[in-house]
């Protein structure tokens, strides 16, 4: 199993500490973001600063994370797109995680799949110029307008863009969208975290819930990676809890080598 660590892990930790608390978990592949204020990226660090920290590091910037609404094509988006993806191309980042909207719009059967094609349709001549990787990741929240993995492989398909555009399995919303069929050939990354809280329904579990793995995770993570691996996936498992308890840790270094730990024993 190879493990990343997305910055989400520690949003407050600069970019050079997350590096070397990867390095110090024997981890090579970080994920990093476009959303954490006063952090790397939004504070101004230029891509070739990122690039040294991590190639000093001998470490793999395996995303940014993320390009949001990618699914609504707008003269904005393109704009938006046409910043990460140079971006991501000069700090020597793989990919680029597309999200699609999430906030109850866009759901309607037919305008939702041609909205995804097209925007599809415009990334690709953009990615491939820029020799960066699309990862789709479908939200399985009920109020987004791409749920479903197998949509989103359809689209992939009608556009001719399996060369560039890949899956992420995010555990969370694997489970969340209720839908059994994973794609190992098409997936790019795994994201990880759990949900422990015994209180809250699957339909009430947000981004706030999770945690990383361990063994009251209620999402069956361990039985997806089994899956994903029996299926011959062999990418990156990438850590990315969101729960403040998280964020909090005094040591998050000690409590993702647990996770390792109980994963690798686990699967």
């Amino acid at each position: 199993m190879k493990f990343a660590l997305n910055h989400m892990t520690a949003p407050a930790m600069p970019i050079a500490d997350v590096l070397d608390l990867a390095l110090s978990l024997g981890i090579h592949a970080v994920e990093i973001r476009n959303d954490l204020a006063g952090n790397a990226i939004l504070d101004g660090t230029m891509p070739g600063e990122i690039r040294k920290l991590a190639e000093d590091r001998d470490i793999e910037i395996i995303s940014i994370n993320a390009l949001q609404r990618f699914n609504e094509w707008t003269e904005a988006r393109a704009r938006e797109a046409d910043e990460l993806i140079a971006y991501a191309r000069d700090c020597g980042a793989k990919a680029l995680v597309l999200v699609p909207k999430n906030d109850g719009t866009g759901c309607e059967d037919g305008a939702r799949q041609q909205n995804l094609r097209e925007s599809l349709s415009a990334l690709k001549p953009r990615l491939e110029a820029a020799g960066v990787i699309g990862l789709v990741e479908p939200l399985g929240f009920t109020i987004c307008s791409l749920r479903s993995k197998q949509e989103a492989a359809d689209a992939i398909d009608a556009v001719g863009g399996g060369n560039v555009f890949k899956l992420v399995h995010d555990t969370f919303h694997h489970h969340l969208a209720g839908e059994p069929a994973i794609f190992p050939a098409m997936t790019g990354l795994v994201h990880l975290s759990g949900v422990t809280d015994p209180a809250v329904s699957v339909a009430g579990m947000r981004d706030s819930h999770r945690v990383l793995v361990d063994g009251d995770d209620r999402l069956d993570t361990i039985g997806q990676i089994r899956a994903l691996l029996a299926a011959g996936y062999d990418g990156c498992l990438s850590f990315e809890p969101f729960a403040p308890s998280v964020h909090a840790l005094v040591d998050p270094g000690a409590a993702v080598r647990e996770s390792i730990d109980h994963i690798r024993a686990a699967v």
